[in-house]
């Protein structure tokens, strides 16, 4: 049987999984994957080597938030002195180690009714886009795809076409019966 959950994380997360960003973020239907907290061990095992982490964010009522991330790609991200500015008006322990880090985007999304919005410079997206989308309320932009762009929207257009080809490319291995660990062993 197809393993779903490799499915839906190929689809969402390849772009993190293949090194192309520092984390993504999915969705995951309590009612399809109840055990998910457990199955996650597997994933850390098998992934431990690549420096990836397969994080609950949210244990929502229906759904798991989940973030997967490579911890050095983020770690350098949040250390960026711009990014520690936008952060540290949300409240972030700026300088702190990642995982005080994390801690404070969970509490903000516990606290939040939708998304915290700074949750995009932890995703990686441009620091321009994420400013932007927080001062116009996500209206104005040049361009809606991945996220919001505010910024450079030919830089976003041709990495928005890479990240499509990395997610497609990897959904369509696991859909033809390999597992996310033979995908990204073999990369």
């Amino acid at each position: 049987m197809q393993n779903q959950l490799d499915r839906l994380l190929a689809a969402y997360c390849s772009p993190t999984l293949a090194g192309i960003k520092p984390a993504s973020l999915v969705s995951c239907d309590r009612a399809l994957y109840p055990d998910l907290p457990q199955r996650l061990a597997q994933y850390r095992a098998a992934f431990v080597s690549r420096d990836l982490h397969f994080e609950i964010v949210c244990a929502c009522k229906g759904r798991f938030l989940l973030m997967v991330y490579h911890k050095a790609q983020l770690e350098h991200r949040l250390a960026d002195a711009s990014v520690q500015r936008v952060l540290r008006r949300f409240g972030y322990p700026a300088g702190q180690p990642l995982a005080e880090q994390l801690k404070m985007l969970k509490r903000r999304i516990a606290l939040s009714d939708g998304f915290p919005h700074e949750i995009g410079l932890f995703l990686g997206y441009p620091i321009e886009d994420v400013v932007g989308f927080i001062r116009y309320r996500g209206r104005g932009c040049k361009l809606s795809g991945y996220w919001k762009v505010y910024g450079d929207a030919e830089a976003a257009s041709r990495l928005f076409a890479r990240l499509s080809r990395v997610c497609h490319a990897v959904t369509r291995r696991v859909e033809q019966g390999e597992t996310l660990l033979e995908v990204f062993a073999a990369a």
